[in-house]
């Protein structure tokens, strides 16, 4: 890592789907980037979009960036093309629900801080004099209808070449992406393309238990075809947190218990999770060699609580 890094201090959601951040977060720190990976709303109503962004801008942030996710389909004018030409509904109908095409936009525009970010790579020089090179995209895997998906057949291109940091909704297979039901809800090529690039900060949402974060560390090369079994070191790499992490399970002794519930009212106290991984951190973040995953989804799958934003400092190259 060069010395002339600087620190940049990450705060990161996802799937807040129009509700609120825990009642207990209220931090008194200024994040450089805020990052919301998708899924503002669960319906895509107007009136979630401004919920969203009300929170939004309420956090102290030099830079506040939000890409779709598959619940915010009037974002995608083809979809909302796609709703009014829907015989089952009354173009008025649709209008009153979900606001006429472009409204979204004007909720924006109230809040010229909050940028939507399309598909791509992006370059931002900070306010504390860091270069940010982001690769960003809204896409899923789905054989549903719902917004700014791809079937798992296609498959979908990930141009992450280059970026530090890679801002998705969906998840890279193999890692924080199994599903209650145990299967792996992540892509496979989405994976492969973080293999090759290994950028420094990999975060996403879409699947709400897997909630959590950890620091991957590569094998020495890059696969042929990478995957999570041949290209992930395990035992030099390290789970930060999770849900099950936090949760007393039913072969805890007392001490252990007793530690994650400590943990987790330290947690709650707060209202964040954190880590930092700079140069002087125990784990830190060694360029090429290591990738921190944080699956930030704020909105429980089982209806409880909402979940814990994740406040992330990683080392970026100086402008």
């Amino acid at each position: 890592m060069d010395n002339s890094d600087i620190k940049t201090r990450f705060l990161i959601i996802s799937d807040t789907h129009g509700e609120g951040l825990p009642t207990d977060f209220k931090p008194g720190f200024s994040a450089d980037v805020l990052i919301h990976c998708g899924d503002l709303t669960d319906e895509s109503k107007s009136h979630e979009y401004g919920s969203t962004l009300k929170m939004m801008s309420n956090i102290k942030a030099s830079l506040k960036l939000v890409i779709p996710g598959n619940h915010d389909f009037t974002l995608d004018k083809l979809a909302y093309t796609a709703l009014l030409e829907n015989g089952d509904l009354e173009a008025k109908l649709v209008e009153e629900t979900y606001g006429e095409y472009g409204k979204v936009g004007d909720l924006f525009a109230v809040y010229p801080d909050i940028r939507v970010l399309t598909e791509g790579t992006h370059e931002f020089h900070l306010s504390n004099g860091a270069r940010l090179l982001l690769y960003s995209s809204p896409y899923t895997p789905s054989e549903g209808n719902m917004r700014f998906q791809y079937s798992r057949s296609a498959g979908h291109t990930w141009d992450v070449w280059k970026a530090d940091v890679v801002v998705t909704h969906g998840l890279p297979e193999g890692v924080l992406d199994r599903t209650l039901s145990r299967e792996r809800a992540g892509c496979p090529q989405l994976f492969a393309a973080v293999a090759r690039q290994r950028p420094k900060l990999h975060c996403f949402g879409h699947i709400h238990e897997r909630w959590g974060a950890k620091l991957v560390h590569w094998r020495e090369k890059a696969s042929e075809h990478p995957s999570h079994f041949t290209d992930i070191d395990n035992e030099k790499s390290t789970p930060i947190e999770s849900l099950q992490s936090l949760a007393v399970g039913k072969f805890d002794n007392e001490d252990t218990a007793n530690a994650k519930k400590n943990r987790l009212e330290e947690l709650l106290s707060q209202g964040f999770c954190d880590t930092s991984r700079c140069s002087k951190d125990i784990a830190s973040i060694q360029q090429g060699s290591d990738t921190l995953f944080v699956n930030a989804s704020i909105q429980s799958a089982t209806g409880g609580k909402p979940q814990l934003p994740w406040l992330i400092d990683i080392k970026l190259p100086l402008i």
